[in-house]
């Protein structure tokens, strides 16, 4: 096998980089090398997407995000501000996953479905990016990290091994797995069914090895559901016994003591393997979340923490408004670097719909003037685009394309069309 002085560069790599601290491989580089074949392919996207993820995390205090549902709805995100993407299996199996149909969670979809996601999110950003390069803007880095939900892997080892590599395909920088059952899903069907401990090992390993294959440093979230599991598949792993009780159901799987201590239990036998840990709950309980924390990092100081600020949280009932407004804030002293809401495209989606036909049919063209309105005075005061739907998809650049390929000078942006279009309707005021 032809080395190339390759197995030097990446065993520096592993050892000397800070990245690497306390992860753990149990393979060699020369697995490494031999898995690889013999043309070392590049995945820009997801290798420059996870360098910046990485160093997002290193710099700043928390890293927020909201799920996407389009490619627009990301491209929104990146404008208004936002420097990274949650693509959710959930989100996606509700709308537009590979199968056709509308599903509660993203284990009944095709395996691909965020992997396609993930790509038609990259391809909006990179129209974006286009767009705006062309017309010589470069103030937005519009390749904002996503971060990708691989649920349960779709299957055993194998299928968490190739299902990584087409979320590093696609473009993603974070992909997280989760210590659910894959065939038992899920919560809201009748109480959570969570793995025994290794053969969630098993998948995060899997994991690693598929990115380390691609030769990119995809950041590997782990996810465990042991605050709510109820059951779990089997009680081969000595680590469990502790939480299991002599319940049996029919399908044989055997009763669990969920909670926050089987948290903390499966947090610290999962540290070695993931660049952060994520417990998922079913309260914004900051006390539950530093507990996790404070017993994490007794054994590995410094491990990065996500948390899902999900959207099936009451958030006014459960907290007061000032609690609310600090919320990040007070995670991020924590060490909870990533903070995201899972389903924020979608809800947004559906009820920016939902208000918009309902005041549509109880004042007609009134109501949609107001939704242009809206979007007057956010392009005005804070760079909306999407008003002007022909130059936001690509019109001007398009047009660029064709006079080069005739060989004609391009013609040179003018006003936007934004402002064109803000202008016209300013004029056209009958107040004025």
């Amino acid at each position: 096998m032809k080395d190339d002085g390759a197995s030097s560069v990446i065993w520096t790599n592993w050892t000397q980089d800070p990245r690497w601290v306390d992860i753990k491989r149990p393979y060699s580089v020369a697995d490494v090398l031999r898995l690889r074949g013999s043309l070392q392919i590049e995945y820009t996207l997801a290798s420059k997407g996870a360098e910046r993820l990485w160093n997002l995390f290193q710099s700043k205090p928390y890293v927020a995000a909201l799920g996407a549902t389009t490619g627009n709805q990301a491209i929104e995100q990146v404008r208004a501000g936002l420097s990274a993407i949650y693509a959710s299996s959930c989100q996606v199996a509700a709308d537009l996953n590979g199968a056709g149909e509308m599903y509660p969670y993203g284990g009944l979809s095709p395996s691909d479905s965020v992997p396609n996601l993930v790509r038609s999110i990259n391809k909006s950003l990179q129209r974006a990016d286009q767009i705006h390069y062309a017309e010589g803007k470069t103030d937005i880095d519009w390749f904002a990290p996503i971060v990708a939900d691989a649920e349960a892997g779709f299957g055993g080892n194998l299928s968490s091994f190739e299902l990584m590599k087409a979320m590093i395909e696609a473009g993603a920088s974070a992909v997280h797995f989760e210590d659910q059952s894959a065939i038992a899903k899920k919560g809201s069907l009748g109480g959570r069914v969570i793995v025994p401990s290794q053969v969630f090992i098993e998948k995060l390993i899997a994991a690693r090895l598929a990115a380390d294959v691609m030769g990119v440093s995809t950041l590997l979230i782990a996810r465990t559901d042991a605050n709510t599991a109820r059951f779990i598949t089997g009680d081969s792993d000595p680590r469990d016994r502790k939480f299991i009780t002599e319940q049996r159901t029919s399908e044989g799987y055997f009763g669990f003591r969920g909670g926050l201590e089987a948290v903390i239990a499966r947090g610290l036998t999962y540290a070695p393997y993931a660049d952060l840990l994520w417990y998922e709950t079913t309260a914004p309980d900051l006390k539950e979340a530093q507990r996790f924390a404070v017993a994490i990092h007794e054994r590995f100081p410094g491990k990065l923490f996500a948390y899902n600020c999900s959207a099936s949280f009451d958030w006014s009932r459960q907290l007061d408004a000032t609690t609310i407004r600090n919320f990040h804030v007070a995670l991020s002293a924590m060490g909870y670097k990533f903070q995201f809401v899972n389903l924020a495209g979608f809800h947004s989606l559906n009820l920016g719909m939902f208000d918009l036909a309902r005041g549509f049919r109880e004042t007609g063209m009134a109501a949609y003037a107001r939704l242009q309105q809206s979007e007057f005075e956010l392009a005005e005061s804070y760079g909306y685009e999407a008003i002007a739907q022909q130059r936001f998809v690509g019109t001007d650049y398009f047009n660029d394309v064709a006079q080069t390929i005739r060989g004609s000078e391009p013609t040179s942006p003018k006003e936007s069309a934004v402002t064109q279009l803000a202008a016209s309707a300013h004029a056209s005021d009958p107040k004025k």
